[in-house]
């Protein structure tokens, strides 16, 4: 049923097929289909030093197959294009500390609940924008209804990683901002290399889709429904690529 063909890496070392990341299963199923994913190990991907297209091309490429998606970690793209911001260059006002200590908490990270992320937020969104949410949020959140704020502020603020060291140290003193255009980016990627992928915003307990090429044929809701147990992993894994591949019992 599965590919020998996964059993290819880069380096030209054989691997376990189909890889994957301990508590993840390799199928899934979706509707009336199957899936396999493959968790594609890379190097550290350091800010501005890396090329998304060489990524792909290294590391995906050789395993890529004609029907196959490539879901990408948006950290991944965000950190070639620099899409970073330090703690030493961002000043917390004293509104983001105050906000800050009211945000729920999620198993899945403090979000704005870090006065760095707040601040961010603020920057972005702008200081009305950032009160009305938060107001709406208070209002709500004792019957239930949770997200309101990300929907209100917008910016994509809900995708601020970093100031933590839960996966790498680094990330610890920088903020990593959402990609740039990465619909535009997909199709990048599959002009100069072939591949058809995915830019994806994932964690253990949601999935977002940012950006996809013009030519997966597969709904948000599907591409959301194959990679909703977060195949990437939590931690530092180090497998931002996870290649996927209908297959036929």
């Amino acid at each position: 049923m599965y590919d020998v063909e996964y059993n290819k890496q880069a380096d030209g070392k054989a691997i376990e097929y189909p890889f994957a990341n301990p508590g993840k299963n390799p199928v899934i199923a979706v509707g009336d289909k199957k899936y396999i994913r493959h968790a594609i190990k890379t190097h550290y991907v350091e800010v501005g030093k890396d090329n998304y297209i060489d990524i792909v091309n290294k590391y995906a490429s050789p395993l890529y197959k004609s029907g196959d998606i490539l879901s990408i970690s948006e950290k991944v793209i965000a950190l070639c294009q620099n899409r970073v911001i330090y703690k030493k260059d961002i000043k917390i006002s004293g509104l983001a500390r105050f906000l800050s200590k009211f945000v729920h908490q999620t198993p899945a990270g403090e979000a704005v609940g870090n006065p760095y992320k707040m601040q961010l937020a603020i920057n972005n969104a702008g200081v009305i924008r950032v009160l009305f949410g938060a107001f709406i949020a208070a209002i709500t959140r004792p019957f239930g209804v949770k997200g309101l704020f990300y929907k209100i502020v917008g910016n994509n603020v809900a995708n601020i990683d970093g100031f933590c060291d839960d996966a790498f140290d680094d990330y610890l003193e920088m903020g990593i901002l959402s990609p740039e255009d990465p619909d535009g980016v997909c199709n990048e990627i599959l002009e100069k290399t072939g591949v058809k992928c995915m830019i994806v915003d994932a964690n253990d307990y949601g999935v977002e889709i940012l950006g996809t090429c013009d030519e997966i044929a597969c709904t948000n809701e599907e591409l959301m429904g194959i990679l909703k147990d977060n195949p990437a992993g939590q931690e530092n894994e180090s497998t931002p690529l996870i290649l996927v591949r209908e297959i036929n019992d």
